[in-house]
């Protein structure tokens, strides 16, 4: 017998105790408008609406897709939402258990049923990134065929998890984080919903706020923990869940934190100041408490690379590439995974040489040309690939520094008026000292005088 997403006992048990069933299951979406998020997904016409409806078969069915997205967004409710309200057969198999076997006994069943009496099969297939090459590739026949509508979830991005062939035969929707205003609309529904918490309880903005941060975008997470602190304010005889009661519930002490607020900002300086001023710890503490408030991922890591330039710069060239380097990582994996690679960027760049001489030498140079000192480009520096060029006396006697043996040329570069102007000042921190030794020779050998 094929294993189905929710079995007949299940759903009977749950229809006839349905207090019995977790809140996060009692309030799983019985329909795609009852979704929360991912709306770019359920526009009319999309491939999910046209899994659950009437219209599109034969040429023109619906594909099959991969849904691709973080923990607690929706994979698995839209593959409940598309078995509840399709007529087709509907089949779960985890990669976690399955094999090539258990794919071709639904592969087999599936074609035993479209033959047999009409019956079309849509697979869910969870977990799919954890399928080897081959077993992946025991899905294309059906998939290529249709003998079975395939919708596979991943967590894992599917460029690198899921064979090209499987991808190209497939749509891939990729579900975006949920909200703060997606879980507070969720939480709302749930606290008043006959199917959830039957309004027992009210949840006062202190405790949503700390809710909201424990469940970082997962409505999974979100759910499980308004309704262990509910069943603890319950049991105190309390209708309002308090903010000590959540924090007892779930073991995180609330974090005084305002995204939106002077919080946000004072926490952020604190973390930049701290690598600047190379305590390690201290940057650790405030990169922290971030973490813990629910702060984007994203900006941290904006603000790390900000930093390397800033206050490291060329102290350690390599300071920049390891913070752009922990962005690009932060974008691709999100949290929680992402609190190592942020943590990994803030301990390299609270202990790497620090030199600011790359943020006061643009400075500088900024500031000399918001005052008007430009003037001219000389004219052997000028374009002289246009016909005429030459009459105007446009690069000649340019020095190609290559034709010498030195490679340098002592020729004027700056306009006149700034031909003496030195905006960079390096240290000799760290690898800057290799800097500081280029500029003194460049500038001697340029012909340059020192100002």
């Amino acid at each position: 017998m094929e294993p189905d997403l929710f079995t007949a006992a299940a759903e009977e048990r749950q229809e006839k105790d349905p207090a019995g069933s977790p809140l996060a299951v009692r309030m799983r979406p019985r329909t795609l408008d009852e979704v929360v998020g991912q709306q770019h997904l359920l526009k009319p016409g999309s491939p999910l609406r046209r899994l659950v409806g009437e219209g599109a078969k034969g040429p023109a069915g619906p594909s099959s897709v991969i849904l691709w997205g973080p923990p607690g967004t929706g994979k698995t409710t839209l593959a409940y939402v598309v078995s509840k309200a399709t007529n087709k057969r509907f089949v779960e198999l985890s990669a976690i258990t399955a094999g090539v076997k258990e794919v071709r006994a639904v592969i087999d069943g599936a074609r035993r049923a479209t033959g047999g009496y009409g019956k079309e099969t849509v697979l869910f297939l969870d977990e799919i990134h954890r399928f080897s090459k081959a077993q992946q590739d025991s899905l294309l026949p059906a998939v290529e065929n249709r003998w079975v509508t395939l919708i596979a979830a991943t967590t894992e991005n599917p460029y690198f998890s899921v064979i090209s062939p499987l991808l190209s035969r497939s749509l891939l929707l990729t579900l975006e984080p949920l909200t703060d205003d997606d879980i507070r609309g969720l939480l709302k529904r749930a606290l008043s919903d006959e199917r959830g918490l039957k309004g027992a309880v009210t949840l006062p903005e202190d405790t949503e706020a700390h809710l909201l941060r424990i469940a970082g975008g997962d409505a999974r997470r979100a759910l499980t923990a308004l309704e262990a602190a509910a069943g603890a304010a319950l049991d105190k005889d309390e209708t309002e869940i308090a903010l000590g009661t959540l924090e007892e519930t779930v073991d995180r002490a609330a974090v005084k934190y305002d995204r939106d607020g002077d919080q946000h900002y004072d926490v952020a300086s604190a973390l930049i100041k701290s690598i600047r001023g190379s305590d390690v710890d201290a940057a650790l503490h405030y990169l922290a408490r971030m973490i813990e408030a629910g702060e984007d991922p994203r900006f941290i890591a904006r603000r790390l690379m900000i930093s390397a330039s800033e206050d490291i710069g060329l102290a350690d060239p390599n300071a920049l590439p390891i913070a752009v380097a922990a962005a690009q990582a932060v974008a691709m994996i999100g949290f929680p995974e992402a609190a190592l690679t942020l943590g990994h960027a803030t301990i390299a760049l609270a202990l790497a040489p620090k030199s600011n001489s790359a943020t006061t030498a643009i400075g500088a140079a900024l500031d000399d040309v918001r005052k008007g000192l430009a003037g001219p480009v000389p004219p052997h520096l000028r374009d002289g690939h246009y016909k005429g060029a030459a009459k105007l006396g446009h690069a000649q006697g340019y020095v190609y520094p290559h034709d010498l043996a030195e490679g340098i040329a002592e020729q004027q570069y700056a306009p006149d008026a700034l031909k003496d102007r030195e905006y960079y000042t390096p240290t000799r921190h760290g690898a800057e000292a290799r800097y500081a030794d280029a500029v003194e020779w460049t500038r001697k050998h340029l012909g340059r005088k020192r100002s």
